[in-house]
């Protein structure tokens, strides 16, 4: 506040007026005798929500074992893997089978550290106490990615069992790991600027940026260990018949398994906020990993658009990747997300009212974790009901690791599918050949999928 308005002041009578109103309601003392006690969710817990879900659903795609992410925010990479698993389980005849996170991560930091170092490269102008190398410096190699940049990595890098490249402690548990790594890109960010201002050339500060890519290698071979160039790959399948494809590298690895045509899919976006208008195409400034790669690209659609696409991916039996904001109105141990879960009005008399697009303009919600849908229970009429998903955070919660979303969850808190242009309307379909809308890099659509 730029000067003292005596009208702003807490009076001594108005702090007495809202003592008097809570102490003269008994409700208010039963509440604060409960909560002050146990977690206000236990005591907000609706109970007939709680107990009238079920895990019975009319499109069910097979199920898989659940992951477990652990102490990282890799879930985006985890979810994006977890949508291979299914194919590659029927190529390879498997009950069993996970793809190797920890690889692609370590490319992952990789790229991410070659890219804040371009961005760097790219604003050597920007004062360096502004708001665009203030974002730039905040988290040069955090965990958290998007669907694009995802497929990005997948089409440069390709994928390897979990057998060739498993975890380590860093992969599973990556915050010193991140530290020390930021620490050193942040040392370099100020080399390159001082680099700059005392004259040295663009070769000369790409020949310095080189020597720095190198150490950043050597930093996470050493937390994650190298990823192969190659493998010798043999496996049995469930029939305990052995194959054998000998030495394989891990794009042939995903051209042969795999399969999934990423070109095809696309990341549509469900943000009703009178800024972005609703079937336009946008990307994010400074948000990638892979640099040479086509980028981030949403495609905001109506919540009816968005859904339906979802629909028709799984009645065709093909998992979808969704991003959400994973933590509002979920029940974690019983694996329930449904906005009437917690009856909060009840314990404060009054409840939560922002609708979606006052919560993300606010910033009261975004885009936080990624996982899989890999079920849906329509209606008679075709209308989701509820929503079956695959999470990555082990087989302690939920059923054996599958949550349950209810439909009104689904309207609110999604905010991104991946899906097949395939299932797209044809006028939307055209407008991917669109020119892009460039957001600030700070837009909440830039939200990272980084929930652990």
């Amino acid at each position: 506040m730029s000067q003292y308005n005596p009208q702003a002041v807490m009076t001594q009578e108005m702090l007495d007026q809202f003592r008097m109103s809570f102490e003269s309601d008994p409700v208010n003392r039963l509440v604060q005798n409960a909560v002050t006690r146990v977690s206000v969710h236990t005591v907000a817990l609706n109970h007939e929500a709680a107990t009238g879900v079920d895990h019975t659903f009319s499109v069910m795609l097979p199920s898989n074992e659940a992951t477990a992410q652990e102490k990282s925010g890799r879930c985006w990479l985890f979810s994006g893997l977890n949508t291979f698993r299914t194919e590659a389980m029927k190529r390879l005849d498997v009950d069993k089978f996970e793809l190797s996170q920890n690889y692609l991560m370590f490319w992952d930091k990789l790229e991410k550290a070659s890219y804040f170092l371009e961005s760097i490269l790219a604003t050597l102008s920007e004062p360096v106490d502004g708001r665009l190398l203030m974002y730039l410096l905040g988290s040069p190699l955090q965990d958290g990615g998007q669907w694009d940049m995802f497929c990005a990595l997948v089409t440069k890098y390709g994928v390897v069992p979990k057998t060739v490249m498993p975890e380590t402690e860093s992969s599973s548990n990556t915050r010193d790991m991140n530290d020390v790594i930021t620490a050193k890109l942040r040392e370099y960010a100020a080399e390159l600027r001082r680099m700059a201002a005392s004259g040295d050339e663009e070769d000369v500060l790409r020949s310095r940026k080189e020597m720095m890519m190198n150490v950043i290698f050597r930093m996470l071979a050493t937390h994650l260990g190298t990823p192969p160039v190659e493998f010798f790959w043999q496996w049995r399948d469930k029939g305990g018949t052995f194959h054998r494809d000998g030495t394989i590298t891990p794009q042939d690895f995903f051209a042969r398994y795999v399969g999934v045509d990423l070109e095809n899919k696309v990341c549509l976006i469900n943000c009703p906020t009178p800024d972005k208008p609703m079937n336009h195409l946008y990307t994010i400034g400074y948000l990638g990993n892979v640099i040479e790669a086509r980028g981030i690209r949403y495609l905001n659609t109506p919540i009816e658009v968005f859904k339906q696409a979802a629909i028709d991916m799984l009645v065709a039996g093909r998992p979808v990747w969704f991003g959400c904001d994973v933590g509002k109105f979920e029940e974690r141990d019983l694996g329930i997300l449904d906005p009437s879960i917690y009856e909060y009005d009840l314990v404060y008399g009054e409840g939560l009212m922002s609708d979606k697009a006052e919560r993300i303009m606010y910033g009261q919600s975004a885009m936080t974790h990624a996982m899989v849908l890999t079920g849906v229970d329509l209606d008679g009429d075709g209308h989701a009901r509820k929503w079956r998903v695959e999470n990555s955070w082990g087989d302690k919660f939920g059923e054996k690791g599958f949550f349950v979303m209810t439909d009104a969850w689904f309207d609110e808190y999604v905010y991104e599918v991946a899906v097949s242009r395939d299932y797209l309307p044809e006028d939307l379909a055209a407008v991917l050949r669109e020119e892009p809308t460039i957001l600030p890099p700070w837009d909440p659509m830039g939200a990272l999928a980084v929930a652990r």
